[in-house]
C-alpha cells in the first residue's frame, strides 16, 4: 500500500494528466511513468522515456490532474513487479530501484533501467528520479 509521505509541491514533482483510465489493478503500486505524444502521462516509458513514479490511491479516469513525483519519500514501499503484493511485500533495505518501460519498479536495473531511488527501511524509498532521456 504505498503511499507518498514527504512531497515537496514546489520541488517534489509536477502535475500531469492520466492519459488512458487508471488501472485499479495498480492501486498503491509505486510504478515509473513516463508522457505520450500529447504530453499526457502514461505507465510505463511512453515516447518521454521514465520521468517520475506514481502512487495512487484511486482509479481516476483519463483527463484527471495527478502528481507524479520525482523527488521525495514513498512509505510501504513494495516492488511492483508481477506476484508482488501492496503491503504485504516491500522493497531490500539499502538497495537501488530503477524504473522500467513496462511501469514497474524493482531492484533490477536491466537494460532499460531508470534509477528512481533508492531504500533505507525496506518499506521507504527515497525518490530520486534520474531522467536522462
Amino acid at each position: 500500500m504505498s503511499r507518498y509521505d514527504k512531497y515537496d509541491p514546489k520541488v517534489g514533482g509536477y502535475r500531469a494528466t492520466l492519459a488512458a483510465d487508471f488501472n485499479p489493478d495498480n492501486l498503491e503500486k509505486c510504478l515509473a511513468v513516463g508522457h505520450d505524444v500529447n504530453g499526457h502521462l502514461v505507465v510505463g516509458a511512453g515516447v518521454s522515456g521514465i520521468k517520475a513514479v506514481l502512487v495512487l490511491t484511486k482509479a481516476h479516469k483519463a483527463g484527471k490532474r495527478v502528481d507524479p513525483m520525482t523527488r521525495g519519500e514513498i512509505v510501504e514501499f513494495g516492488p511492483s513487479d508481477v506476484g508482488s503484493e501492496p503491503g504485504v511485500d516491500f522493497g531490500d533495505p539499502g538497495t537501488d530501484y530503477y524504473g522500467h518501460n513496462d511501469g514497474t519498479v524493482t531492484a533490477t536495473q536491466g537494460a532499460d533501467g531508470v534509477y528512481v531511488g533508492h531504500t533505507v527501511e525496506g518499506h521507504r524509498l527515497i525518490v530520486n528520479v534520474s531522467a536522462l532521456a
